[in-house]
C-alpha cells in the first residue's frame, strides 16, 4: 500500500530505505518522481539501484516517513455494492476499479510484545505476491499512523527487510524465530482510485472474515485512504457515502479486531489528554487543538461504550462531550461561529442518550457496591441489583442504537471536518477576526474570570441553596473545571494552581455524590414494584434510608468545602 508523507522532526521529512522487487518499485519510482499516473505528494525522493542478494532485482527508494492516513466506516452487510454503484463513487472514480483476494497473517510473539507496544506485522498475500507490513497504532481519533512494507518470497516473515532501527522497540532485535501466528483474515476488496475536492482518494470496499482458529467473524467496511491532498476531502467524501447508505466510523483496525478475538479483550476506556497549549498559541490555533482533543477522547470511547461491561466507557465518552460542549459554549460567548454552534447542539443530544446508562452504572456499580459492603441486615443487595440488570441492558441497548444512528456518524464526521478546514475562520462575523490572532493568554484569563463569576453567583448564600440550585452549582463547576484544566499548561507552574483544581475537584466530587442520590432514587422509581418481590422492595427501603444518612453526614461537609474554594486566589489571576 502506498503511503502519504508526514513531516519529520522540526518540519524535516525522515527519511526511510526500501528494497522493493521491480514489479513495486516501478510503481513507487512512478510516483516519486510524479512521471505516471499523477504525483502524489512523493515528490523529491531519491531512487538508486542495488541487489537485495536473493537474485531478485530490486531498488532501494528513499521515501519520507511513511504515513497513512486513512478514514474507515462500517458498512451494514450486502450494502457494499450500494455504495460501490452509487453516483457519488461513480462521479469521483478515475477508472473502474480492480478486485483483489486479500489473506492476511498477522504474526507476534508468544507474549504478544507487539500488540502491547502498538505494532502490528502481518504478511498479506496480494495475487502472485507477498506483502509485508508494520503498522503502529494511530493516536486516538487521528486518522494518520506510520506504516513499513516491504515485499517477500512467501508468507512467512522477514525482519531483515524492514528498517528496524526506525521502527524500534520490540521489533528492534527481535527474530523472525520468536513470532508465530496469531489470526488472519480473508477479503474480497474492490478497489478503485477517486478524485474529489483537489483530492486524490483510493477507496477500498472490504467484504470479508477475521479468522481465529475455528471463530470466524464478518467484516464489511469502506477505507477512505488519501493519497494527494488535504484530510478535509476524507470526511467529505465519507459524508457523501452518508447518504448512500447508513455507516459508521470504524475506530478499530482489522489488527486490533483480530488481537480482540485471540486475547478476548474489550476496548478499554481512554481519559483525555492535555491540550498541549502553550503560551506563544494564538486563540485560532487553540482553537483546532481544543477541538482535536475533544475529538480524540469521543473517538477513543466509541467501543468501549457499547459493551455494557466497563461503566468507564460510557462515563469518559460522556465526558469527552461535555468538554467539547464547554470548549464551544465558551468559543461562542467569544466569536460567533455557526460552524461551532451546530457542532454544539449535535453534543448535547448524543451526550443526553448516554445519561440512562451512565445513571445506571453509578448506581449498580458504585451506590450499591457501597451499600453491600456496609452488610446491612436483612437486605439482600444481589437480589436488587439482579431485578434492575434488565433496564441497565436496556439503557445500553439504547447506547449501542445511538453510537451507530446516522445522526451521530455525521456529527463525528463533521466534527473532523470543522477540525481540517478550520470552518470557524470563515463563518465568524468580521469584527470577530481579531479574537483568532489574540495570545492564548489573554484569551483564557477572560475566559476563567467570566467562569468562575459565576460559580460564585450560583454559590450565593450557599448554606441556604435548595436542591435545584446545589445542582446548577455542580454543573457550573465542572464547566469551571473543564475550562481550567484546558488552560492548565499555561499555569501549570504556579504553586497555587494545584491547590485551586484540588479544592475545585473536592467541592465538585462531593455535589456529585448528593446529585448521585437524587438519580438514585429516580432511577428507583422507574422500576415496577409489584413484580419486584419483597426482598427486593426491602433493599429498596434499605437504600433510601442509607443514602439519607450519608446526604445528612456530607452537608457539614460540603459547607467546608465550598468556603475552602470560595477562598482559594484564582491561578490565572495576574502575578503581583
Amino acid at each position: 500500500m502506498t503511503t502519504a508523507t508526514a513531516p519529520g522532526p522540526a518540519g524535516h521529512a525522515a527519511s526511510t530505505i526500501f528494497a522493493l522487487p521491480r514489479w513495486r518499485a516501478r510503481d513507487s519510482m512512478a510516483r516519486a518522481t510524479g512521471r505516471s499516473m499523477g504525483a502524489d505528494g512523493m515528490a523529491g525522493a531519491s531512487v538508486q539501484g542495488t541487489e537485495d542478494g536473493s537474485g531478485t532485482d530490486a531498488v532501494a527508494i528513499a521515501l519520507r516517513a511513511p504515513v497513512e492516513i486513512e478514514l474507515k466506516l462500517r458498512v451494514p452487510a450486502g450494502m457494499l455494492d450500494d455504495i460501490r454503484a452509487s453516483a457519488a463513487v461513480q462521479q469521483a472514480a478515475r477508472n473502474k476499479g480492480l478486485i483483489r483476494r486479500l489473506e492476511a497473517t498477522y504474526y507476534d510473539t508468544s507474549d504478544h510484545r507487539l500488540f502491547a507496544a502498538g505494532l502490528s506485522l502481518r504478511v498479506r498475500r496480494e495475487g502472485r505476491h507477498h506483502v509485508q507490513t508494520v503498522k503502529r497504532a494511530a493516536a486516538h481519533g487521528s486518522l494518520q499512523r506510520n506504516e513499513w512494507e516491504a515485499v517477500v518470497p512467501d508468507m512467512e516473515p522477514d525482519l531483515a527487510l524492514l528498517p528496524l532501527a526506525e521502527i524500534g522497540a520490540p521489533l528492534d532485535g527481535m527474530t523472525a524465530d520468536e513470532l508465530a501466528p496469531v489470526f488472519a483474515t480473508r477479503v474480497r476488496r474492490h478497489l478503485l482510485v477517486l478524485d474529489h475536492q483537489d483530492a486524490r482518494i483510493e477507496l477500498a470496499l472490504d467484504d470479508g472474515v477475521i479468522e481465529f482458529g475455528a471463530t470466524r467473524v464478518p467484516l464489511s467496511e469502506v477505507e477512505l485512504e488519501l493519497k494527494q491532498g488535504k484530510v478535509a476531502a476524507l470526511y467529505q467524501f465519507g459524508l457523501n457515502l452518508m447518504d448512500v447508505a447508513p455507516l459508521c466510523l470504524e475506530t478499530q483496525s482489522k489488527s486490533a479486531r483480530g488481537y480482540a478475538l485471540a486475547l478476548g479483550d474489550e476496548p478499554s476506556a481512554v481519559k483525555a489528554a492535555p491540550s498541549g497549549f502553550v503560551r506563544a498559541d494564538t486563540v485560532d490555533e487553540a482553537i483546532a487543538k481544543l477541538l482535536t482533543n475533544c475529538q480524540q477522547q469521543i473517538m477513543a470511547n466509541l467501543s468501549a461504550s457499547q459493551t455494557g461491561l466497563e461503566p468507564e466507557g460510557v462515563h469518559q465518552l460522556r465526558v469527552a462531550l461535555r468538554r467539547l460542549r464547554v470548549a464551544l459554549h465558551f468559543l461562542g460567548r467569544e466569536l460567533q461561529a455557526p460552524s461551532l454552534e451546530s457542532l454544539n447542539t449535535e453534543a448535547k443530544l448524543f451526550g443526553q442518550a448516554l445519561g440512562p446508562a451512565r445513571n445506571w452504572d453509578v448506581f449498580l456499580h458504585s451506590t450499591l457496591t457501597e451499600i453491600e459492603e456496609a452488610a446491612l441486615p436483612h437486605v439482600n443487595i444481589s437480589a436488587f441489583r439482579a431485578a434492575c440488570m434488565p433496564a441497565h441492558d436496556q439503557a445500553y441497548q439504547t447506547v449501542r442504537r445511538i453510537i451507530g444512528d446516522p445522526r451521530t456518524n455525521r456529527f463525528l464526521l463533521s466534527l473532523g471536518l470543522v477540525i481540517e478546514l478550520r470552518s470557524w475562520r470563515n463563518d465568524i462575523a468580521s469584527e470577530d477576526l481579531r479574537i483568532l490572532t489574540e495570545p492564548l493568554g489573554q484569551f483564557a484569563a477572560r475566559v476563567l474570570d467570566r467562569v468562575e463569576r459565576q460559580v460564585r453567583r450560583r454559590g450565593h448564600g450557599f448554606r441556604h441553596l435548595h436542591a435545584d440550585a446545589r445542582h446548577r452549582l455542580r454543573l457550573g463547576l465542572k464547566r469551571l473545571r473543564y475550562a481550567a484544566e484546558f488552560f492548565l499548561p499555561l499555569y501549570s507552574s504556579r504553586p497555587v494552581t494545584a491547590k485551586y483544581i484540588k479544592r475545585l475537584a473536592r467541592l465538585q466530587d462531593l455535589l456529585g455524590e448528593a446529585n448521585d442520590i437524587r438519580s438514585a432514587h429516580e432511577l428507583m422509581e422507574t422500576l415496577d414494584h409489584d413484580s419486584l418481590g419483597a426482598e427486593a422492595n426491602r433493599a429498596v427501603g434499605a437504600i433510601i434510608g442509607w443514602q439519607g444518612h450519608r446526604q445528612a453526614a456530607g452537608g457539614k461537609q460540603l459547607i467546608g468545602r465550598w468556603r475552602a474554594f470560595k477562598d482559594t486566589a484564582p491561578f490565572w489571576a495576574p502575578r503581583l
